[in-house]
């Protein structure tokens, strides 16, 4: 009797921790915004102050600045863009849906079938997210594909928690819109990266500057699996997102089972995944 009074006390309380994951996220946040306010003022600086490094800037080259400015720019513009003299893969066409001809990804090549043309698409999916009877939501997700070139993604997260112990709900409204590209078009696997912004609604309305990478693999007849990262702050505290999920695809359709995983200030939220897809 003792034993499984003290299991339900235990089921209660860490219950009960849980659901206050979200509240935690927000109080975080709340608290960064508020040690984000400007400094008070302090004595001025004395701008007339001998440098220890004035004596040293003749003697720096300019040439060699110029040098490591032109590696990091083609490093950076190779990373993302591509080499379209040499890359034929840059040049593979957006596919009407993955699978449409039982073997092509979301990308086909430009000399292998009339149907590699231009083309723009619309991909919408939604997931439930689960994680106990307590931790639950919901995971729409837009892409509009503007031809093979770039992307325009937004996703809306909805987390909801309730607290068996005080009987009380939370909220948390998670959005990201990003602007994307696939570096990499072959007909069995992309890899890609996007940039934009992630906003969190409620009490906190604030947004912070993203960055991601994403990639879909066709491994055999009509299966796939996708994975999407999103690194972002908010008041200086991390706001990410990692999703992993495979997908059955039938026509222009899909069913999907997965993983997702949000790190929202200092909580950490993991999620199981169901959903469906559509390509318009």
């Amino acid at each position: 009797m003792l034993k499984n009074t003290l299991l339900l006390i235990l089921f209660t309380l860490s219950s009960s921790l849980y659901a206050q994951k979200i509240d935690k996220s927000k109080n975080e946040l709340k608290s960064a915004k508020e040690d984000t306010r400007p400094p008070l003022p302090t004595e001025p600086v004395n701008q007339n102050a001998p440098s220890a490094l004035a004596d040293d800037d003749d003697d720096d080259s300019p040439g060699i600045g110029a040098f490591f400015g032109r590696i990091i720019f083609f490093a950076a513009f190779y990373t993302t863009i591509g080499d379209y003299k040499n890359e034929d893969q840059l040049y593979n066409k957006l596919s009407p849906y993955p699978y449409f001809d039982k073997k092509t990804g979301n990308f086909i090549k430009l000399n292998e079938d009339s149907i590699a043309k231009s083309r723009v698409r619309f991909d919408v999916e939604n997931h439930i997210l689960y994680s106990n009877n307590a931790s639950f939501g919901n995971h729409f997700k837009g892409k509009f594909r503007l031809f093979q070139y770039v992307f325009v993604q937004a996703d809306y997260r909805e987390l909801m928690e309730r607290d068996k112990f005080t009987k009380t709900n939370s909220s948390l409204s998670l959005f990201q819109f990003n602007l994307g590209s696939d570096r990499l078009r072959y007909e069995k696997f992309n890899l890609g990266w996007t940039l934009g912004a992630t906003y969190i609604a409620n009490d906190i309305n604030e947004a912070g500057f993203s960055y991601g990478l994403n990639t879909d693999i066709f491994a055999f007849k009509n299966v796939s699996f996708h994975s999407a990262m999103i690194w972002s702050k908010i008041n200086g505290l991390p706001v990410n997102s990692f999703e992993f999920r495979g997908k059955y695809h039938r026509k222009n359709h899909f069913f999907s089972m997965g993983y997702e995983n949000l790190r929202i200030a200092s909580p950490s939220y993991n999620y199981a995944t169901f959903g469906a897809g559509f390509y318009f």
